[in-house]
């Protein structure tokens, strides 16, 4: 058995991969590795062009629940919208994308840092 150098989880050493000079579980390899593109135009065309005529689109349940808390508070930061969402700020980068690339929700600058907003 070996120990993750990032969430301290018991694995097989066969498991472990090397991220930026640790020894790492497969999960927190793909956290780390993962790039989630929020900004990119083509995906915004092409998520608007299916969009149904009227009302929100199919979104999953954490989607919807994301996009419900966001619209309910105003702003949150993304590490706010995580706790109370009770996920990783990885997985809600990964959900927060896809409402971006639907223009229904979107990040902003403040001096304190980034929120996410209603587009």
């Amino acid at each position: 058995m070996a120990t993750c150098e990032k969430c301290r989880c018991d694995c097989d050493s066969d498991d472990l991969r090397e991220l930026d000079g640790k020894q790492v579980c497969e999960d927190c390899y793909l956290d780390g590795v993962e790039i989630t593109k929020t900004c990119d135009p083509w995906t915004v065309h092409s998520a608007k062009s299916t969009l149904p005529a009227q009302g929100l689109p199919p979104l999953t349940p954490l989607q919807q629940q994301l996009y419900d808390l966001i619209v309910q508070e105003k702003q949150l930061t993304p590490a706010e919208a995580a706790r109370r969402l009770e996920i990783s700020e990885t997985e809600l980068r990964r959900e927060f994308a896809t409402l971006r690339h639907l223009e229904l929700l979107k990040g902003a600058k403040t001096p304190d840092g980034v929120i996410i907003t209603v587009f």
